[in-house]
Order: C-alpha cells, then sequence, then structure tokens
C-alpha cells in the first residue's frame, strides 16, 4: 500500500514508465517510527530521503539556547529530507521528527540519484516536485518572514497547512511562524472574533 501510494502521489508530477517504477521500489525500504522518534539527528550525515505513507514529521533546527524553528512540515504524501546536506554530501543542519506514529518509504539517495540518470521520466518528476515544493515555497516564505505581520503569516499558514492545523500543537505552529505561542494565541482569538 505505502508503494502505491507513493506511486500515485509520483505521477501527479510527471509520468513515470513502468520500467522506472520497478527501478524505484529497489531502493525503497519501509520504516514505521513512534511519535517523537526522530529519523535524522542533526549533525547526521544523510543518506536516503523518505515518502510519508501515513503521519506527520517536522524538519527543525535548534538553536544554541535550546529554541526550536519548525522549517516544514511534511503529512501524507510528501517526500522529506535534509536536501541540502544530502546534495552536498555533509552533516544535515536540520533534525527531522515524526509528530506522529508514522510510516514512511525511505528512499536511498544514492540509488535515487543514479536512477536519475538512467531514468529521464525520473528526471522530470524530480524537477517538477522540486519547483512546486522546495522552490516556489521557499520564495514564498522567505518573503512572508521579511515583508509580513505575524498575522498575514498566520494566515498564509492556513492557507498551506489548513488541513494539519488539528494535528499539530500550537507551540509547533508558533515555532514555525516565528512568533511566540502567546502571540499565537491572541492572533487566533482576534481572528476568531472578527465578522464573517
Amino acid at each position: 500500500m505505502a508503494l502505491a501510494a507513493m506511486h500515485h502521489a509520483m505521477l501527479s508530477y510527471a509520468p513515470i514508465s513502468d520500467k522506472t517504477w520497478q527501478a524505484i521500489q529497489g531502493i525503497c525500504r519501509l520504516r514505521h517510527l513512534r511519535k517523537g522518534e526522530l529519523w535524522l539527528i542533526a549533525g547526521e550525515l544523510p543518506d536516503r530521503f523518505a515518502f510519508v505513507y501515513r503521519g506527520l514529521m517536522r524538519i527543525y533546527v535548534q538553536d544554541n539556547e535550546g529554541r526550536e524553528y519548525n522549517k516544514m512540515f511534511f503529512a501524507e504524501g510528501n517526500f522529506p529530507g535534509s536536501m541540502t546536506a544530502l546534495l552536498e554530501s555533509r552533516p544535515s543542519a536540520f533534525a527531522l521528527q515524526a509528530l506522529e506514529d508514522t510510516s514512511l518509504l525511505e528512499i536511498n539517495f544514492a540509488g535515487f540519484r543514479q536512477l536519475l540518470k538512467e531514468h529521464h521520466d525520473l528526471a522530470l518528476f524530480q524537477v517538477h516536485y522540486l519547483e512546486t515544493n522546495w522552490l516556489k515555497a521557499k520564495d514564498s516564505r522567505e518573503v512572508a518572514l521579511v515583508q509580513e505581520d505575524a498575522a498575514s503569516r498566520y494566515a498564509r499558514f492556513i492557507t498551506e497547512y489548513g488541513h494539519l492545523t488539528d494535528r499539530l500543537p500550537q507551540y509547533l505552529i508558533a515555532s514555525h511562524l516565528g512568533i511566540t505561542p502567546t502571540q499565537l494565541s491572541r492572533i487566533r482569538k482576534t481572528q476568531k472574533n472578527q465578522p464573517m
């Protein structure tokens, strides 16, 4: 079932031939994480990324004073990983953690890179996925952090991650927005009291 879900997700970005799909399955491994379990530790040299079949994950960084910043959340159908660390073969600055009991397919990065060279349709998938989920999203988020106030950033969060608000603790949402949980509580209260 996990492989079928990943195949469906990939096809939503680009056509994948049967030959390519067979090769991809050979570099995947099913893994189950308990809520709170780290899948990647900051400082670790990653060798894989993943596909979330069931569950919810976050990628985050912790500063020297122990404060956390949640970069992104990954629910079903997403491909989490410390991509810059993978591409540059260096230790990850980020950690990845399961926020719920999570089932994922681990994808061997070296094997995936080799398949990219051999299968044009997989390379096309990667281009479409990266454009949609990393480049556009990154630009949008960077602009929001610099130019938008906290209420606007929260409104943008609801647009992007609204389907996850009931699954995410408020302190994690606040960290993602770069505000305190108290500020988030005020924003939510103000928006709730505004006439529709």
